[in-house]
Parts: C-alpha cells; structure tokens; sequence
C-alpha cells in the first residue's frame, strides 16, 4: 500500500472517530458551572449537530456534506479544548471571538445546504 493511501486510511479513521467522539459529547449536558463562555460555544456546537442531523434525517444534507460539517464541528470543539488548556478551563474574549467566527461560518453553511 501506497503512503498517500495509508496516511489517507488514517485521516479517514480519525475523521470517523472524532465525528464519533463529538457525536457523544453534543449529546452530553454541555454547560460547566461559571463558563459562559465555554457554555456559549459547546450549545452552539450542540445545536449545530442537531441541525445537522435533523438535515441529513429528512434528505436535506447527504451523508458527505454532513461528515464534512460533522468534521468541522470536531475541528472546533479541538480548538476550544487547545484553549480552555491554556487558561484551566476557560477562553479568552478572542478564543471566544474566534471559535464564534468558525461557528458563524460552518452555521452558514449548513443552512446553505439545507435550503
């Protein structure tokens, strides 16, 4: 096997599981006591998996559009746990500012694909 096949059979594993993992921390009660901030972004993520699956449930998404949605999804909720690292458990107003920008953009995007 080809190294640009197993390092793509390794992306593709690691993309399943993070949609894996992000799929059962969504579904867990997000808010943490005294983080507004982090409560913000981990309900948005939450409801946006919700739309995403609502979508895919109805036909208004298709599987690949919903594992690349699902996948950006992970690729935020990664970045928010690298900053809540930096800081015991809490972001910054820019982490937040930022991860809000990246949600604002994959939020667009759903609803694009939805309508």
């Amino acid at each position: 096997m080809k190294t640009h096949a197993k390092f793509r059979l390794g992306m593709l594993g690691l993309v399943a599981f993070s949609a894996l993992v992000s799929g059962t921390v969504m579904a867990q009660d997000t808010s943490v006591p005294g983080h507004p901030r982090v409560n913000e972004v981990n309900q948005r993520l939450s409801n946006q998996q919700n739309r995403i699956q609502n979508g895919e449930a109805n036909g208004t998404i298709n599987g690949k559009q919903a594992a690349r949605d699902e996948k950006q999804d992970a690729n935020i909720a990664q970045r928010e746990s690298a900053d809540e690292a930096k800081h015991n458990g809490h972001l910054t107003k820019g982490e937040d500012r930022r991860l809000n920008k990246s949600e604002n953009r994959d939020s667009r995007r759903i609803r694009r694909q939805k309508h």
